[in-house]
Parts: structure tokens; sequence; C-alpha cells
């Protein structure tokens, strides 16, 4: 079943969960996260990365993903993951995209309102939401910022763009820690109960499950996995006896690891058993 990420995220909203969102790229990711959903009974984003629209390597993916959610029994949600600028948005919609992220945190406040609000009202042309950021969300290589999403400009930016959900930075980054970060849960509550929107946590690879619950119950309702994703796949796949040529039957080691990872990261997240 194929939602837009307006009908996707009001589900994690009227029970109290985190929707988990899964960075895929190619039909293998895909199949290892719709058994997952599929086994455990768990509404799923399908995200890919902005550079797969930049160079349209995305035109191959998306019916992949689209099959896919055509045949699932769970709600399926096919997103852009920090979409760059308005061509990469305009490629993601093309491809079907249902939910849209635009990333203009690297610019000051004021820019990236008008940016955002710029896409949020192109996307609501075709019944797309939209996620923006506040906050920029760095790399884990460069360290852990303590600056965080401040709750006034939270405020301002939900009201002024009309996002759907707000990705803040709260001690995540992206990619693998060098140790376990310390998330602010406090701040997560300060702006969910400002805003009233949905929030998202990126950087979720390498989070302790503790603070992921936490983070959950303080308000956190998309949650993104891409780093951990990928080395379940690529690990798998080193792992496979070289004497094999049938791609197809190296591969389902790989699509098993997935799948593995993406049911322990649902299970944290309590979105197993929803649908």
């Amino acid at each position: 079943m194929l939602y837009t990420l307006k009908q996707i995220l009001a589900l994690a909203e009227k029970d109290g969960y985190a929707i988990p969102a899964f960075n895929v790229y190619n039909m293998e990711t895909v199949m290892g996260v719709l058994q997952a959903a599929e086994e455990a009974k768990s509404p799923v984003i399908m995200q890919f990365y902005s550079r797969l629209a930049s160079n349209r390597n995305i035109d191959y993916l998306a019916p992949i993903i689209l099959e896919a959610a055509k045949r699932a029994t769970v709600p399926v949600c096919m997103h852009l993951d920090h979409g760059a600028n308005e061509e990469c948005v305009t490629v993601s919609l093309r491809d079907g995209a249902t939910g849209i992220m635009i990333d203009y945190s690297t610019l000051d406040i004021e820019d990236n309102i008008k940016g955002t609000k710029k896409i949020v009202e192109e996307c609501e042309l075709v019944n797309v939401q939209v996620e923006g950021e506040l906050g920029h969300v760095g790399r884990a290589a460069d360290g852990v910022s303590n600056q965080y999403t401040e709750v006034e400009d939270a405020v301002r930016y939900v009201k002024e763009t009309g996002v759907a959900a707000l990705a803040v930075q709260v001690g995540t980054a992206h990619g693998r820690y060098k140790q376990a970060p310390v998330l602010a849960i406090e701040r997560i509550k300060e702006l969910k109960e400002a805003t009233g929107v949905s929030l998202v946590l990126h950087g979720g690879s390498g989070v302790p499950d503790d603070q992921i619950k936490a983070a959950v119950k303080a308000g956190i309702r998309k949650m993104n996995f891409s780093t951990d994703l990928c080395y379940s796949f690529i690990e798998s796949v080193q792992e496979q006896d070289k004497n094999k040529v049938a791609i197809d039957i190296i591969m389902k080691e790989p699509i098993e690891a997935v799948k593995k990872f993406a049911l322990s990261k649902i299970a944290v997240l309590g979105s197993n058993d929803r649908v």
C-alpha cells in the first residue's frame, strides 16, 4: 500500500511510535526492508538519497520501490532523503515519490524558510508533503555538535514553511560514531510540545536502543537509518563464497542481513504489529 508522508506519519502520531525510514539503494535492500516490514506488520518509509536523484539512478530504483509498495500489505512511503535542490525534488516527484525532504539546513534561517516554503508549495500541487531540516545534522566523522535546534526558531520555521515533518539537531550525526551519542531528550520534548509537528531524527545508526526509545517517547515520529543498513548488506556480500557466480543465489544472505537489521530497528521504534 503506497502512502503519502502525511498519511504514514499520522499512524505514528495516533499511537505514539516512530516510523522506520530506511535508505535503500538497490533491489536487494528494498527486498530486505519490505520482508522485515511484512513480517513485523510495520509501516515503513523507503527513502533514497538525493544523489540518486541528481545522477538519475532513481529512474531505475523507483519502479522497484513502487512495485514493492504495490505488493505490500503494510503502508509504504517512497521518500526523497536530503533533497539538495529543486531539480532533485522535481526528478523525485516525476518518478513517483510520495514524500520529499528538502535540506536547506546549512543556510541561515531566513533563506532556509524561504527555500523550504517554495518546495512545500510546489509539492502541494501533487498532494505530496515535505520534511524540512532546522539545525544542521552533520557527519559523525566531524564530531557531534552540541548546538541544538532552538525551540523558538522551530516554531517560526514550521509556521512559515508549512512542513509536515521537521528534522532536528538534538545530538546525532550521519555515519558511524566514534562514541555513542547522547541525545537531548528534553529538547525533543520541548520541540514537540511547541511545534506539534512530526519530529524526525536523522543519524539513527549507532544510537543506543534506550536512547531511541526515550526519543520516541519524547516525540520523535520518524527515524532514519542508512549507514548500518549499508554495512549489514556489504559485510554479508563480502562473506559470500567467491566461487559462487549466480548473483540471485549470492544475494539471498545479504537480503536476509538487511531484513534482520530492519527488524531490530522496527522493534525498538515500536512500529511492529501496527497494521
